[in-house]
């Protein structure tokens, strides 16, 4: 089995490439999806984030998500612990996830996150899906109705595409230009070979 990952900047298109595999019969993993809900239902997220947050970060069962994001926001170092906090139960999911997918050559985790949290290294290739830019703007102003400076500060907190296309294997470009399902299938080809 062939473990894909596969990110890219905010508003990359990441999740359409992602439908565009699964659609091929790929199965792949929405690690910020099952990270949101492992925050919510792991009781050791749970009690680990009320130790080091306070007992009023959940009402009841729930996450009290806009009182951690006011912890985390501007605090790095506070971000950091709760990544430390979320990351490695995340890791633990996906590999449980992996194993019983034991029928499916190629499987793949989709996360804005692929090198900054590590999860690469779960990982036997890794795919960047790239917009220019102004694009990516662009998208993530319309799809979360919000402003050009919010969008190029979560911008600025994510690694640089250049960077991460130093550490990538694979690239798709989402420019509109060249057809994503063509590239999807190239790129499931590349890989099998």
């Amino acid at each position: 089995m062939i473990k894909l990952g596969i990110t890219g900047g905010i508003g990359s298109g990441k999740s359409t490439v992602s439908e565009i595999l699964k659609i091929m019969g790929i199965p792949v993993y929405i690690a910020d999806i099952e990270s949101k809900k492992l925050t919510e239902s792991s009781p050791i997220i749970r009690e680990k984030l009320i130790d080091v947050f306070g007992s009023d970060l959940y009402e009841g069962d729930k996450l009290n998500k806009p009182l951690l994001a006011s912890y985390i926001f501007n605090d790095k170092n506070k971000l950091a612990i709760a990544n430390s906090i979320i990351h490695p139960e995340v890791d633990k999911h996906f590999i449980n996830w992996v194993e019983k997918k034991p029928e499916s050559p190629i499987v793949a985790v989709e996360t804005a996150i692929l090198f900054e949290s590590g999860m690469n290294r779960f990982t036997d290739k890794t795919l960047m899906v790239y917009t220019p830019l102004e694009e990516r703007i662009k998208r993530t102003m319309l799809r979360d109705n919000t402003t050009m400076e919010k969008v190029k500060e979560r911008i600025n907190s994510q690694v640089s595409d250049e960077e991460k296309i130093k550490l990538t294997d694979y690239i798709i470009y989402n420019d509109e230009k060249q057809s994503l399902i063509e590239q999807c299938k190239n790129l499931i080809h590349n890989i099998q070979q």
